[in-house]
């Protein structure tokens, strides 16, 4: 197996269009819901890939919404699959096992998850940290990010995760328009979602109603990124 220089290999995926690119070690992955059961055999790190999103995009939404925001949202997952099946190829040509998990693809339609959840990659990537809203958090553009993951063998070196800094803050919580965020900190991370979350208000809101709004069409929302106070527009 041939020898891989990380930061090479940070560099080149910046270079390619990607904002933030960290590493996570997927040992404590393990024994963790993953779709299917056996997706991570075989695989020893995980590259988390973040694409920002105009930050304007967000100040335009009020209580819904927006089709600017649905068509960006949109564009990003393509861009960062795109990116995640190149990168992917990047490591098989240098002589690793790679598998590039989509952006936005959910596997389990009755509990809402996908194959791997890639904020916890991005956590563990030192991309940002979870907020209360349980998206993560950048330090330079809060939420305003789209996640993908790379699974591989390359022994990269992994990040760390870092400090939180959501503190007393609870600005997503008070515009939540379902009322889903419990507005609990954590210094680390949440076990599950229900520790942040009452996810069914959540659902409820983006199914059934915003996914029904005939310019959007996807259960996608938009309005606790907006008001988090990291990355947001001063305009």
């Amino acid at each position: 197996m041939n020898e891989i220089d990380t930061e090479k290999i940070k560099e080149t995926v910046l270079a390619m269009g990607i904002d933030f690119v960290g590493v996570a070690d997927l040992e404590p992955f393990m024994g963790t819901k993953v779709i299917p059961s056996n997706l991570l055999d075989g695989f020893t790190r995980a590259i988390s890939i973040a694409k920002r999103l105009p930050a304007t995009i967000f100040e335009k939404i009020t209580d819904r919404p927006t089709p600017e925001y649905f068509s960006v949202y949109q564009s990003v997952n393509q861009l960062l699959d795109h990116i995640a099946i190149k990168i992917a190829l990047l490591l098989e040509d240098n002589g690793f096992r790679s598998l590039p998990i989509p952006a936005s693809q959910l596997l389990d339609r009755e509990n809402w998850y996908g194959a791997i959840s890639h904020k916890a990659v991005a956590r563990m990537a030192g991309i940002g940290w979870q907020g209360k809203s349980l998206l993560i958090i950048t330090p330079s553009h809060g939420p305003r990010i789209r996640l993908a993951t790379i699974l591989t063998n390359s022994p990269l070196e992994p990040d760390k995760p870092i400090e939180n800094r959501c503190g007393k803050c609870t600005e997503c919580r008070d515009a939540c328009p379902s009322g889903a965020i419990k507005g609990v900190g954590t210094e680390d991370r949440y076990k599950n979602r229900d520790e942040a979350l009452y996810f069914s208000r959540c659902l409820d809101k983006v199914t059934g109603e915003f996914a029904k709004l005939p310019e959007i069409g996807a259960p996608i929302c938009g309005i606790c990124i907006k008001v988090c106070p990291f990355g947001r527009s001063k305009s």
